[in-house]
């Protein structure tokens, strides 16, 4: 298995990333602030204007360390990474699995399944942790809507039908998402889920983290030999991540709501860590940014004990397990695909 590294990132504009030795060098205006060891890393995320050495791009794809850049605040711009790995013949046998489209609704089931109760649990808990400082009733309500959205699903649904219950189940799990948060209530409301630009802090932590879990959703696949291009319940689409959306919605209300809502009941951000664009556009400055990067390294680092193996795992490790569970199912090692379900 493959081992849990940290991911660099770097959002210190103007930082300049080369080689020296085994090591990756930080330097900004031209002094140095950080070196690390190449062995340790596990990718390197750079925001806005950050540049990197020729030499250190090479040395990181021979090193396995896929590089990203991204905008400085949160847009997928590129990414540099080293020859892609395990075999063809699983990449093959998903190209073909993907192109069946009741092969194709079998897994978007389980991923459903999976997103959908992480869901409901997200929501369970906070009726036992603030049961007395929200509105419990209206919670319970959307909780007792979601297990009926799980048994539907359960039922023999085509792929357009379980896309359509994915958008029900978002629409429950969001209509209550606001009474989650239980202080700052007046700098930190959630009315509905938007982006491509968010209009609020809270879809502006919530777009940010869900880039930063694509980011590590996408390397593991890529790391077992898996196209995160091509997708099931996410069709293809130029230039979307397809199976790295797919094995994402088990993780967004697990790791990315949770973490939203804990930065903000908390108080570890603060409003005065939001601008609003002429554009309407909510962006974070760059101390909430590296504030909110601390804290999903730290949850990373967290242990949980992995519902299908039985073992405990850090939660990083998450992305690779499921990962290769995935491509076990894909070449007839396994007769299903489990997903990650929070208990």
């Amino acid at each position: 298995m493959k081992k849990h590294l940290n991911t660099l990132f770097v959002t210190t504009q103007g930082a300049y990333l080369s080689k020296e030795g085994e090591t990756v060098v930080v330097k900004v205006d031209g002094e140095i602030q950080l070196r690390v060891p190449v062995h340790t890393i596990g990718g390197i995320v750079c925001f806005g204007n950050v540049s990197c050495s020729p030499y250190l791009m090479g040395f990181c794809a021979e090193n396995d360390v896929a590089i990203s850049f991204l905008s400085e605040h949160g847009r997928f711009l590129a990414k540099v990474q080293g020859p892609v790995s395990g075999n063809v013949l699983l990449r093959r046998e998903q190209y073909r699995r993907a192109d069946d489209l009741k092969f194709s609704g079998e897994v978007a089931k389980v991923i459903l399944i999976g997103k959908i109760a992480n869901c409901r649990t997200v929501l369970q808990r906070a009726i036992r942790d603030h049961g007395s400082k929200i509105n419990e009733e209206e919670v319970r309500h959307a909780v007792t809507r979601l297990n009926r959205q799980l048994e539907i699903i359960n039922q023999d649904q085509p792929l357009d039908v379980l896309r359509g219950i994915e958008g029900d189940s978002a629409h429950i799990y969001f209509n209550v998402f606001d009474h989650l948060i239980v202080v700052q209530k007046e700098n930190f409301r959630f009315e509905e889920r938007n982006r491509r630009p968010p209009l609020d802090n809270v879809n502006c932590l919530l777009s940010f983290i869900y880039t930063l879990l694509m980011h590590d959703v996408r390397s593991a696949l890529e790391s077992v030999g898996l196209d995160p291009a091509v997708g099931f319940l996410h069709r293809d689409r130029p230039g979307r991540p397809g199976l790295a959306l797919d094995l994402m919605e088990e993780f967004r209300p697990y790791i990315a709501d949770r973490l939203t809502l804990s930065l903000i009941n908390l108080q570890q951000v603060q409003d005065k860590g939001f601008k609003k664009m002429d554009s309407g556009a909510v962006v974070m400055d760059d101390e909430t940014r590296k504030t909110v990067l601390v804290a999903y390294q730290g949850r990373k680092q967290e242990e949980i004990t992995h519902p299908f193996l039985d073992e405990k795992v850090m939660i990083g490790m998450l992305f690779h397990i499921q990962a290769m569970l995935m491509a076990r199912y894909l070449r007839g090692d396994m007769d299903g695909y489990p997903p990650f379900i929070w208990k």
